[in-house]
Parts: C-alpha cells; structure tokens; sequence
C-alpha cells in the first residue's frame, strides 16, 4: 500500500476560507471535477508543493462488488507505464481501507472536443499540429505495449499551453490481455470511431485500431464532423464496414490521400503509424518532442488492493466543517481551475445556449434562493430533486438513450454576495443534457447574473477574489 505522509495544514497563499475541506495524505481536496458509476475526480491542492492535480477517486467496496478489480489495476498499470509528454501523468496512488486514490496531471485547457464545438472545423495546418502529437504520443504508448482503445477528441485534453494530453485509458489493453493469436478480443469504444475489425469481434490488432480512431480524429479535426454518422446502429455499422465517407472539398489532396489510408477498412492493408511517420504531409512542421525516459515499476499496484490488518490506514483529515448555512467557498486556485488558463471570462457564461458535460452560470441572489428556484424549474420537467444542503442531485424519470438522465448542481461562494453554480452530467446522455439545460435554462434567467460591461466586471471580480 502507497502511503502519503502527513503533513501540517498549510495556510499559505489562496488557502483562506477553505474550512471543511478534506485532506488525503499531502493533499486538499477541492471541488468535484466529474463523476462516474465507480469513481470521483476532484481538483486538489499538494499542501508541500503548491501544486494543483487531479485526483481520481475510487470506491473499493463497488469495485469489488462488480468484479472490476482487473480494470481498475489496468487502468493504473497502464497510466504508471507511461511517461510522455501528450499523455496524461499520473504521479502515485495511494489507498485507504475503503478507498483508492489516483493523483494525477490537471490540465486547465479543457477538451479538444469544446474547441471543435466552440469554433466549428481547425485550419488544416492546426489540425495537423494536433494530429501530430497524437500519433506521436499513441506511437509511444503501442512501444510500450499498451493500446488505448477509445481515442476520441472528448478523450484528447489541452493544457495551459495549447499542447494536446491524451487522457482516460479505462478501456486501454496491457500485453497480458493479447491472447495466443496476438490478437485483442475485447468489442470496447464509441462506436463512430471504432475500427471495423474491432466490430466484427473476431480479434483485432490494437495498433492498427487506435490508427483508425486517429483517422477519425482527424477527419474530425479538419471537417467539424464525423465522418460515420447514422441515427440507427446498424447503418452506422455499415457505413464503417465500407468506410463509406467523402471528404470536402476544403481538404487538401494530400491530406485527402492520407485519411483515406488510415480509414482503409481491410486492417492488413492499412497504412501503419511507422509510414504515417514518414508520410510528406504529417512531416510538415513536425517537431517530436524531446524528453526523458523513464524506467517504471508495477510492484505497488496490486499492493494497493490489499487487506492487511497491518497496513497503516491512509492519512484522512477533515479541518472544521463550515455551519450548512453558506456554502463552500471557492478560492482562488479553484476559480482557475475552472477556466481555460487564467482566462476569467470563460466562468461568467452570459449565453445559455451550447453546453458540454458540464456548465455554470452566476448569480447573485442568496443560495437559498438559487436552490429553489432550480427545484422549482427542474419538477416539472420530470425530474427528482435530492438536497444536501447546498448541493442537489437533479435525476430523470423517464429513461433515455444511455439511461436515466442524472445531475449533480452545487454552489458556491466565489465573492460576498456572489455565487457560482455549476451543473454537472453524473449520468445518462450528453446530447440529452444539452436539451434539459437549455430547457432549464429559461426558468433561471431572473437569477442570472448579468451586467451591462460584462467584461470589465468579471475581471474586476477575478482579481478581487485572488488578492482576497
């Protein structure tokens, strides 16, 4: 079992008004950054370092429960593997009796996803800059055996500095599971970007899957949308089956030629990463990155499951709890982290309109008064409404394409007199969250905060909260 040592509680720099925060080891957790059926990711704070991470938390009794020990020891074991520039780091794990901590890189950019929702389709000279550090970082990830397995621009994360970090290796694939044949048999991915061979469940080469979903990407990258899209499953199926697609005019002909190559449905034919490497078009510009490697052991990550009346409880401390009465306050290292680097801006949503997983708005009515008038827009439109003190799990009724629809609504505290609430999908289908918000959002706007200089004001804000 990996411990963390304890530390003393740190005031330093941002740390006021954080009562009622919990502490793991050298860490404070902050706010929740996203939800799953089996684990939590919060924002925290290294107290020693001042540094800001992810950490992924993971409930152990579940994942026993539902027999996922084997993919939760993958997913680490692959993370642990890897160390590259374009992919996610994870820095140590560390385990309680009942829980599992994976601390890991934050990176403020948010997805290459919004960027493509935000703006439409990438100049082609930009995508190819994104495309490169993908293939370079996939490049790296298959010399180490290890297979991603669900590349998709939701899965492709920017940090403050515009570099691409591939993330989520849930469904990623070590050597161990390759069976004699040397071929995967697992059917896992988003199926518009899945390969064919990956489809028909007869074995498949995890290189040349991941190269097909880069291609997607790609495509993706260059036209603002798929290049696979069918309502029905099984004409979507057939579609990729025939790689029946058309690129647009705007692509250039090499580029053309290249994506048609990758999206080869006959996996022998294909062209590899090796030639896409060395292909005049990808060359354009290509700088790889230049950095160290690392020798990387796996010896700790069964350790972490162990029950050992012997091991040492990890180190959980919880300062004094704030009164229910307030919310929590959100200091100034999270307030950034809710944005992309230190653009402010992007915290004051002023349009209710396109939504990802999650979105926020302010306001500057009492909290109490925010809860309610949520339950009162969210009941009628079939949703169950649960509280706890200031945060509220909204879920559907009616099921949907993916299930229930399931989401979680906390405020906070972000100045006196000013809150930030944020909305969450925990469950059920993206695209159906875009239409409940919109829906939603009609009956919240007399509690909207909006000002005639929008701007000025938010900036004004931000920095009254960091000197505060």
């Amino acid at each position: 079992m990996v411990m963390a040592s304890r530390s003393s509680v740190g005031g330093g720099s941002g740390s006021g008004g954080n009562s009622g925060r919990t502490r793991v080891g050298r860490y404070e957790l902050g706010r929740t950054l996203g939800e799953g059926t089996f684990a939590k990711v919060k924002f925290a704070r290294n107290l020693e370092t001042g540094e800001n991470v992810a950490i992924k938390i993971l409930d152990k009794e579940k994942v026993l429960k539902h027999k996922m020990i084997g993919q939760i020891k993958r997913e680490i074991s692959t993370m642990k593997l890897i160390r590259h520039p374009h992919v996610i780091r994870m820095y140590e794990v560390m385990a309680s009796k009942t829980k599992i901590y994976i601390v890991m890189e934050f990176v403020t950019g948010g997805e290459l996803f919004d960027k493509i929702a935000a703006r439409g389709r990438l100049k082609e000279d930009e995508a190819r800059k994104y495309f490169q550090q993908l293939i370079n970082a996939v490049d790296y990830c298959h010399s180490r055996g290890v297979y991603h397995r669900d590349l998709k621009p939701e899965n492709l994360l920017l940090d403050a500095n515009g570099l691409l970090k591939v993330s989520d290796f849930g469904l990623s694939a070590l050597p161990q599971q390759i069976r004699e044949d040397g071929l995967l048999h697992t059917t896992c991915g988003t199926p518009n970007y899945v390969a064919p061979e990956v489809i028909n469940n007869k074995g498949y080469d995890g290189a040349k899957a991941d190269l097909w979903s880069c291609g997607v990407i790609l495509f993706v990258l260059m036209a603002g949308y798929l290049p696979f899209e069918e309502s029905n499953l099984m004409a979507l199926y057939k579609k990729i089956f025939k790689a029946d697609f058309t690129c647009p005019a705007w692509f250039s002909s090499s580029a053309k030629k290249l994506i048609k190559r990758i999206l080869d449905p006959n996996p022998s034919t294909r062209i590899t990463i090796a030639e896409v490497l060395e292909n005049e078009w990808f060359k354009k510009g290509y700088k790889p990155p230049i950095f160290e490697q690392e020798e990387v052991t796996l010896d700790d990550v069964n350790s972490i499951f162990n029950e050992s009346p012997h091991s040492p409880d990890l180190v959980v401390e919880r300062r004094e709890e704030r009164p229910p009465t307030a919310p929590v306050t959100m200091n100034a290292f999270e307030l950034i982290s809710t944005s992309q680097g230190l653009n402010l801006s992007s915290l004051f949503e002023k349009q209710m309109g396109l939504v990802k997983r999650e979105t926020r708005f302010t306001s500057k009515c009492p909290a109490k008064d925010i809860i309610s008038k949520i339950e009162q827009a969210a009941t009628p439109m079939g949703f169950g409404v649960k509280k706890n003190n200031y945060k509220m799990k909204l879920h559907g009724e009616k099921s949907g394409r993916k299930g229930h629809l399931s989401i979680t609504t906390e405020i906070f505290e972000v100045a006196p007199s000013l809150h930030m609430v944020e909305l969450r999908k925990a469950g059920g289908d993206t695209l159906e969250f875009h239409k409940f918000y919109k829906n939603l959002s009609t009956g919240l706007k007399d509690i909207v905060w909006k000002t005639g200089n929008d701007v000025k004001d938010e900036v004004n804000i931000g920095a009254r909260i960091m000197a505060s």
